[in-house]
């Protein structure tokens, strides 16, 4: 498979009718989020199928495709490289992960973000920090991995960047999927004054999803933090607990 090839099939897939509502619901207008961004007009299912059929790429043409001003190409470009990051040996990650970090500017909607960032920014620091590490490391080396991936996830949650703070918390949901929630925490707190809706849901969608695991932990960062959050990141964060209780944060009389 080649991109002449790859652009070549996806021309037949393309809908303008679908391409004006991605436009709108992808806020694609001046001073939106997405402003300037343009679409064709492809369907998610169709993307994936895509991708799983040009796993094969060059990393070049990926890269390539992945800087394309057409969101689904950029989006083919991502679901491409996680699905090459799962099969490839630690070299092949790290070299994955660092071309990842160094297209941020291409990766710049919340769907972007969401189908990538976990599983390569978040699978990657946690092999740098993991129980594989732990096997393989004692001392200082080991306290220097987890440090170093620590380290990566705060200097992202800290960028100007709204879609790398975004990368920041979502990229910590792998670790939430595997039982650790510290990262999560970590950036939530980092996060709590963000002024981006964007990450306001992005960071109480992954409260929530701490809560599902562990309640007692999420809920403890709750009551900490609940009075500082802003409301949708709260809302988000407590959407589950029973209605009582979601009352109790919302109207401040939690104990």
């Amino acid at each position: 498979m080649t991109l002449r090839k790859l652009r070549q099939e996806l021309r037949p897939l393309a809908s303008p009718v679908r391409a004006r509502v991605s436009q709108s619901f992808f806020k694609t207008g001046p001073g939106e989020y997405g402003a300037g961004d343009r679409f064709i007009g492809l369907t998610v299912p169709q993307i994936r199928r895509l991708a799983k059929q040009c796993r094969q790429l060059s990393l070049p043409e990926t890269k390539q495709l992945l800087q394309s001003p057409i969101h689904e190409e950029r989006l083919l470009a991502l679901l491409i490289l996680v699905g090459k990051f799962a099969a490839e040996d630690d070299a092949g990650r790290q070299l994955l992960y660092a071309t990842y970090l160094r297209n941020t500017r291409f990766i710049n909607n919340w769907d972007l973000v969401d189908s990538s960032a976990e599983h390569i920014v978040g699978a990657f620091l946690r092999s740098c920090s993991g129980a594989s590490v732990k096997r393989r490391l004692v001392g200082q080396k080991k306290l220097a991995l987890r440090r170093s991936a620590a380290t990566t996830l705060l200097k992202l949650a800290r960028s100007q960047s709204l879609w790398e703070r975004r990368i920041a918390i979502i990229a910590t949901f792998h670790f939430i999927k595997r039982g650790e929630f510290a990262p999560t925490l970590r950036i939530g707190r980092q996060l709590l004054r963000d002024r981006e809706d964007l990450i306001h849901k992005a960071v109480g969608w992954m409260l929530r999803e701490v809560g599902k695991r562990d309640s007692p932990t999420a809920e403890k960062f709750l009551r900490m933090h609940y009075r500082r959050m802003p409301r949708t990141m709260l809302r988000y964060a407590i959407e589950r607990l029973p209605e009582r209780r979601r009352q109790c944060y919302l109207k401040g009389t939690i104990n």
